[in-house]
């Protein structure tokens, strides 16, 4: 089997998913959402300071940390479709991945957008133009 950009999308997901889930990272504020059977798992607005709302900041990390794995699995999954019918991922596409890879690099230098998917992303772009140049030669 081939690894594909798409695959390692979807490897990115699965293990962002389960280490959002482990005893690891997330662990303690997993096993509190699955207490509730992932009902309400925070106030939502209620939590908002301007509401005067305390925000429970862990809670919000963990939900987004399990989500984001969550959300890569399809676009992995769609990214996998869109190679293996045209042969190239959309160049658009490489680069608003791209930019949200790097306002995460921006926000959370010392994380997995920096040291995993950020040269993923470069990957794609160098791959995608060099396919490109192959094309015009």
């Amino acid at each position: 089997m081939k690894i594909t950009n798409g695959t390692v999308l979807i490897f990115f997901g699965i293990i962002h998913t389960l280490l959002g889930i482990s005893p690891f990272a997330f662990g303690k504020q997993f096993i509190g959402f699955v207490d509730t059977f992932f009902f309400k798992i925070s106030e939502g607005l209620f939590e908002f300071p301007l509401l005067n709302g305390q925000m429970n900041y862990e809670n919000f990390a963990a939900f987004w940390f399990f989500y984001y794995g969550l959300l890569l699995i399809p676009l992995g999954i769609i990214v996998s479709y869109v190679e293996k019918t045209n042969g190239q991922i959309p160049r658009n596409f490489i680069r608003t991945y791209l930019i949200i890879i790097l306002i995460g690099v921006f926000m959370i230098p010392f994380s997995g957008m920096t040291f995993l998917m950020l040269p993923h992303a470069l990957y794609m772009l160098y791959h995608r133009n060099k396919h490109l140049k192959n094309v015009a030669e």
